[in-house]
């Protein structure tokens, strides 16, 4: 399986062809790489990337700018090379992880094929991976070599996509955590944690009584987090007390009556104190307010 030959387009490169070499890398690790658009090299190829003029999965063939494309999603993105290559390998590359194979084709895959194809609509503003991937082209100013350049990219990507699916998975396997903290709640405003982990889509898919989360800080100590009302929002549910805003130590003591309260942002969304005992009764002052 590693001996195999890869072709690509030679030139100015893109995120989708960036991006479909570092994925190959995760199942071909020692694979030959011919950056080209020599026909003759290209058809001896054991998989074509985004070049050829031909999409055929059975045959590793993902090139989409053929005329009429190779395909898009339900909701209208078309498939760069990117996408081809992650339709038939993202499975294999999540570990057969279905869940997270979706969750990095929806976060990145879909938005890098998205921006390739001139499918904006839908895409934020401001600089994007494509563009930084871009970016990697040597300028005219430069005497870099293509090839080096896009050697460089391939490992920025790899990286990139690495971090997206340890992400994705780390989000997924927090869902039955995040469940089973909210189905033994002894109070369902007071969500407890054993330990930080992802809870905020979870939580607004399962719980609408829930206002107030509770785990443990990385140092030990323990912090109350505000429940948003949607994720992204910065408007909360419930808000910590307004009295409590900005203190810190002796001056958030004395507010709350506990000895090792230990601070709580200007903006009410989150506070601290040292023990669980003391970060619970805190909810318990918050809800009354």
């Amino acid at each position: 399986m590693n001996d195999k030959t890869i072709a690509t387009h030679n030139g100015n490169f893109h995120a989708d062809d960036v991006f479909s070499i570092a994925a190959l890398k995760r199942i071909f690790p020692a694979f030959k790489l011919i950056r080209t658009r020599d026909l003759e090299l290209i058809a001896g190829a054991d998989i074509v990337v985004d070049v050829g003029g031909e999409h055929d999965s059975d045959a590793d063939r993902f090139d989409h700018h053929q005329r009429g494309g190779a395909g898009e999603r339900e909701n209208g993105i078309p498939y760069s090379s990117f996408g081809l290559i992650w339709q038939k390998y993202g499975l294999e590359i999540c570990q057969d992880n279905q869940d997270v194979a979706n969750a990095v084709d929806s976060g990145l895959v879909s938005t890098i094929d998205a921006i390739d194809c001139g499918h904006v609509e839908g895409v934020s503003q401001g600089i994007s991976l494509s563009q930084t991937i871009s970016m990697f082209n040597p300028t005219w100013q430069e005497e870099s070599h293509f090839d080096t350049c896009f050697d460089e990219a391939v490992d920025f990507a790899s990286r990139v996509l690495t971090r997206f699916i340890a992400s994705a998975n780390g989000g997924i396997s927090a869902k039955a955590i995040v469940a089973e903290a909210i189905d033994n709640a002894k109070d369902p405003r007071v969500i407890v944690l054993e330990k930080y982990i992802p809870w905020k889509r979870t939580v607004h898919a399962l719980s609408e009584e829930a206002l107030y989360m509770i785990y443990p800080s990385q140092t030990g100590q323990w912090r109350i987090q505000t429940v948003p009302v949607e994720p992204g929002s910065f408007e909360d549910r419930k808000s910590l007390p307004k009295q409590w805003a900005g203190l810190s130590d002796k001056a958030l003591k004395e507010v709350t009556g506990i000895d090792d309260a230990m601070f709580c942002h200007n903006g009410l969304f989150i506070a601290g104190a040292e023990s669980f005992e003391s970060t619970m009764k805190m909810a318990a002052i918050a809800l009354k307010e």
